[in-house]
C-alpha cells in the first residue's frame, strides 16, 4: 500500500496510554513487593531465585506478619478496657471470696486484757452459715421479693405498652419520646431518689402541698407505704430503658407480616397482640431476667430514705451488708468485710438462682421463635 508523506502507517495495534501503562506497571510492582519478589526479578527475592514453595512460605510469613501486627493493634485498644475491667471488676470479687472466710476477731487475750486488738482469722464457712440462719436478713429478703413481685410487672407492662406506641403508625416523633423516655435511666440511681425524696416530703413538695390542699395528706416515708415509695423511683428509672430493649426488637420484626395482615384487614390492636408481642419473647426474657438481678441488687432507694423514713439498718440484704462492713450492724456479733462479704455472696448466689429458674421456666413455657 502506498503512502503519502508526512502521514503515520496505518497500523492495526492499539496504541496504549502512557498513563494507563505507567499505572499498570505500579500496580505490578506493588504485588511484587507485597510477596517479597524484588522489582524487575521475577521468582527472585534478594538475587537469588526461588522454587514456587519457597515464594509461598514466603506470603505465608508475610500474611503472618500483618496478623500479628493487626492483633497488636487490636489489643492495644482493648487493653484500657480490660486494665479497668479486671482492677474494678474481677479483682475485687475474688477479694470477696477470699474474704468471706475471715474475720476480725479479738487478739490473744489475758488476764491483764487483749494485746494487739483486733486480728483476721480463718473462720471456714462460719460467715456463710450465719448469713443463712440470721432472722434478719430473712426478713429483708422478704422485703426483696415482695417488691420484686409487684413492682417488675408494672415495669414490664409499662416499657411494652410505650414501646408499641413508638412502633405504632399513629406515633409521631418517635425519637423525642425515645430521648425523654430514657432520660430517667441517664440521671445517676442516687440523685434520682434525692430527687424523689424531695418530691415526697410535705416540707418541701409542690406535689404533696398540691395533695393537701385538696385534703389529701400521705405520709409516704411510713412503714407501710415507704416500699412502695421506693418502687415508684425504681419504676420511673428503669422504665425507659427496658421500653428501648422492646423498642429495638421489634425493629427486627419483618414489615412484611404487618402489611400483610393489614391487607387481611387486621387492626392495629390485633397485630400488635398476634405479631409483635409474641415476637418479643426473648426481649422479655432479658428484661425480667435484668429486673431481678437489679431488685436483689437494690440498694440505692433504701440508703437514701433510710434517713428520711427511718430504716432499719437491715432493711434490704445489701444495705444490711454494707452497714456489717461499716460496723454499724452486726452479723452473729461480728462485723466487717468479712461477714459483709458472706452476705453478699449470698445474695449474689439467691439472684443466680433465680435468674436461672425464671429462664428455664421461661423457656418451658414459651419457648423461642429461632
Amino acid at each position: 500500500m502506498s503512502q503519502e508523506p508526512g502521514l503515520k502507517p496505518e497500523t492495526d495495534e492499539k496504541v496504549i496510554p502512557y498513563a494507563a501503562l505507567e499505572a499498570t506497571k505500579a500496580l505490578s510492582q506493588t504485588d511484587e513487593d507485597a510477596m517479597g519478589i524484588s522489582h524487575g526479578q521475577e521468582g527472585h527475592v534478594g538475587g537469588t531465585r526461588m522454587s514456587q514453595k519457597e515464594l509461598d512460605l514466603q506470603n505465608a510469613k508475610y500474611i503472618k506478619a500483618r496478623q500479628r501486627r493487626k492483633a497488636m493493634y487490636g489489643w492495644t485498644f482493648l487493653a484500657p478496657f480490660t486494665i479497668l475491667f479486671v482492677v474494678t471488676f474481677l479483682i475485687p470479687i475474688f477479694v470477696s471470696i477470699y474474704k468471706a472466710f475471715f474475720r476480725e476477731e479479738a487478739g490473744d487475750c489475758g488476764p491483764f486484757g487483749c494485746e494487739g486488738g483486733a486480728v483476721s482469722k480463718f473462720v471456714g464457712l462460719s460467715n456463710f452459715k450465719a448469713a443463712i440462719t440470721d432472722a434478719g436478713f430473712w426478713t429483708g429478703l422478704g422485703r426483696v421479693f415482695y417488691f420484686g413481685i409487684f413492682q417488675i410487672p408494672i415495669m414490664i407492662i409499662l416499657a411494652l405498652a410505650l414501646a408499641l406506641l413508638l412502633d405504632s403508625l399513629a406515633a409521631r416523633h418517635a425519637k423525642l419520646y425515645r430521648m425523654c423516655y430514657f432520660l430517667p435511666y441517664a440521671i445517676p440511681g442516687v440523685i434520682a431518689a434525692i430527687v424523689w425524696i424531695y418530691l415526697y416530703s410535705p416540707e418541701m413538695s409542690p406535689i404533696m402541698s398540691l395533695l393537701s390542699w385538696v385534703g389529701i395528706s400521705p405520709d409516704l416515708f411510713s412503714s407501710n407505704l415507704v416500699l412502695y415509695s421506693m418502687a415508684n423511683v425504681t419504676t420511673w428509672t428503669y422504665t425507659g430503658y427496658n421500653m428501648l430493649i422492646f423498642y429495638a426488637a421489634l425493629q427486627s420484626v419483618p414489615t412484611e407480616l404487618y402489611e400483610a395482615a393489614r391487607m387481611d384487614g387486621a387492626s392495629e390492636w390485633t397485630i400488635a397482640r398476634r405479631i409483635k408481642i409474641p415476637m418479643l419473647s426473648s426481649a422479655a426474657l432479658l428484661t425480667v431476667l435484668l429486673s431481678i438481678i437489679g431488685t436483689i441488687q437494690l440498694f440505692n432507694e433504701p440508703a437514701m430514705f433510710a434517713k428520711p423514713a427511718s430504716l432499719p439498718s437491715n432493711y434490704m440484704p445489701m444495705m444490711f451488708a454494707l452497714n456489717v462492713k461499716n460496723n454499724v450492724a452486726t452479723l452473729d456479733g461480728y462485723s466487717g468485710l468479712g461477714p459483709a462479704s458472706a452476705l453478699a455472696l449470698v445474695m449474689a448466689i439467691i439472684a443466680g438462682l433465680m435468674a436461672l429458674v425464671y429462664a428455664l421456666i421461661q423457656r418451658k413455657v414459651a419457648p423461642s421463635n429461632e
